[in-house]
């Protein structure tokens, strides 16, 4: 069963299947950016097991088409059956070893980046510090102990728990969270709209708003704007229902125990043990144009627990790495008195470059191996 196993995987048939399969998943998944949005195609096509279809009306998931991760899994595969299948030992095959090598950590580098690598965004206006980045299109809900004038007390529960619409508890908070009613996106209004519910909440502004859930968004330059109906209840009674939103900058208040607590949905946050502090951004266009020029932010550096305190230079094509994290020009306000910035997490942003060197080497070995002994014939005629 082994060896039948290990031929099948092996084949070089499933080999040209599989990238011929592949081919084919990179010209759909891309034609369907289109429709799709670049985000909901890369993990419909791309980062997924399967690609699946929706029958129209119904809630039925079929799988129609492997997808990018099942590809990559059985190349993987394949790749490792062959060399153990047709691997001989020898100096000579030195070259082999260190190819399949490059080729294997590249497809498992890829794979450990979407799961492992994190992506977020800094906006900073100048003068304004911070030591946190936002994700671009992920919330969550905060509920903060502000009693303490000096410091607050923070629970963040992510979205991934509200969209359950049930109960969630911390130790961190003496009371429980129950979801009433959850929308990955949504729109508010201050009046009555066709479409439109009336916002039913006993505490906080909340009536006298009125709301729908809407479609998710698949633009890049949009995102979801989620929306709940949340009841605090502690184990006498009901503290009251609230309305919290991405569209409301405003937290809710309540008092319980002696305790001030506020409820926000807001982007998620990743916190940092140093912060950036914007000093200046400049916008420079060549002269007499419009035409951009340079974009760059003059941030101070502060970390209190090595006492590091510098400025830095942040402009295109020269990101700030620090900490593990790496910091990119990504865009500005349009004032030119604010920046953003991109935060990207990657533990194995090294793997390709060691890939490509291995393969590089691999090469040339392999061609080396066959053109020494080539010369030293043609030199001993």
């Amino acid at each position: 069963m082994l060896k039948h196993l290990i031929k099948l995987f092996s084949s070089l048939k499933l080999t040209v299947t599989c990238l011929l399969l592949g081919c084919i998943l990179v010209f759909w998944g891309t034609l369907a950016q289109v429709h799709l949005g670049l985000y909901k195609a890369q993990n419909e096509f791309f980062r997924s097991v399967f690609v699946y279809w929706q029958p129209a009306g119904s809630g039925f998931h079929i799988p129609i088409f492997p997808g990018g991760y099942l590809l990559g899994t059985v190349l993987l595969i394949n790749l490792l059956c062959a060399h153990v299948r047709y691997y001989q030992p020898g100096k000579r095959k030195i070259g082999i070893v260190l190819i399949h090598l490059g080729v294997v950590l590249l497809l498992l580098g890829q794979m450990l980046t979407d799961f492992l690598s994190q992506e977020s965004n800094l906006h900073l206006r100048i003068g304004e510090t911070r030591n946190y980045s936002e994700a671009d299109r992920a919330f969550e809900l905060a509920v903060l102990d502000t009693t303490d004038k000096d410091s607050d007390q923070v629970v963040a529960i992510p979205c991934s728990l509200l969209v359950r619409r049930g109960e969630v508890s911390d130790p961190g908070m003496p009371f429980t969270v129950r979801v009433k009613t959850f929308y990955a996106n949504s729109s508010l209004a201050q009046q009555p709209q066709p479409g439109y519910d009336p916002v039913k909440t006993t505490a906080g502004p909340g009536s006298g708003i009125w709301w729908r859930e809407e479609p998710r968004e698949t633009e890049m330059n949009r995102m979801d704007m989620p929306s709940a109906i949340v009841e605090i209840t502690t184990p006498k009674s009901s503290i009251g229902t609230f309305l919290v939103s991405g569209w409301l900058d405003r937290p809710q208040q309540f008092v319980y125990d002696g305790h001030t607590y506020e409820l926000l949905l807001r982007q998620e946050r990743f916190y940092q043990p140093f912060s950036l502090h914007l000093i200046e951004f400049r916008h420079d266009k060549y002269p007499g144009t419009d035409i951009p020029k340079n974009f760059s932010s003059r941030v101070r550096l502060q970390n209190v627990e090595n006492h590091e305190d510098r400025e830095v230079l942040i402009y295109m094509n020269n990101p700030l790495r620090y900490a593990g994290e790496t910091f990119y020009q990504a865009s500005f306000d349009p004032d030119d008195h604010g920046s953003v910035l991109q935060v990207v997490r990657n533990p194995t942003w090294l793997t390709p470059y060691f890939s490509c060197v291995l393969v590089a080497t691999g090469l040339l070995i392999q061609f080396l191996s066959h053109l020494i002994p080539f010369l030293k014939r043609r030199m001993m005629k």
